[in-house]
């Protein structure tokens, strides 16, 4: 179990990892652009990863390389809202392949997921932080060595509890 706290802080067993919440704080997520990092109970359903930036990389998940086309839907106009898209579209999307490091390794939870509530938020990932943790729209962000570390302990049915 994995628990991140509004006050900035992961948990997982004995380590302790400051981190990067949304702009608009950790609470219920009510639409898409809020900047809210969504209160609540997840998983991780799929990580990916940049295979030219990390080496060394493991994990009990199944670990997906991104490509140049990968993309993730963030419109709600879209019947692949909150999806895995191929870009280019004409859609708004977060590109993956990214030239900054921030998705060099992405954690994506099941936020908004199973049904997909048109509007509700996409793209809630862990990922790595910009800068000096500067605030996220919605996502948990770590220090890349923590977040490998991480991604290098954890367990399958990790649970991920945001309070």
């Amino acid at each position: 179990m994995i628990i991140i706290n509004k006050s900035g802080y992961l948990k997982y067993k004995n380590l302790k990892f400051r981190c990067s919440l949304g702009k608009a704080g950790v609470r219920e997520k009510l639409i898409e652009g809020d900047n809210v990092t969504p209160k609540g109970t997840f998983k991780i359903i799929k990580i990916y990863y940049r295979i030219d930036r990390l080496k060394n990389l493991y994990s009990q998940f199944k670990l997906i390389r991104i490509t140049k086309n990968m993309g993730w839907c963030d419109d709600p106009r879209s019947k692949k809202y909150n999806q895995l898209i191929r870009i280019p579209t004409k859609y708004s999307h977060e590109k993956l392949y990214r030239d900054d490091n921030l998705y060099d390794l992405v954690l994506v939870l099941n936020f908004n997921l199973n049904p997909t509530i048109k509007k509700k938020g996409s793209a809630i990932f862990i990922h790595i932080k910009k800068g000096n943790y500067k605030k996220t729209k919605g996502c948990i962000a770590l220090n890349k060595q923590n977040l490998v570390k991480l991604v290098n302990m954890i367990p399958k049915d990790t649970k991920i509890i945001i309070n």
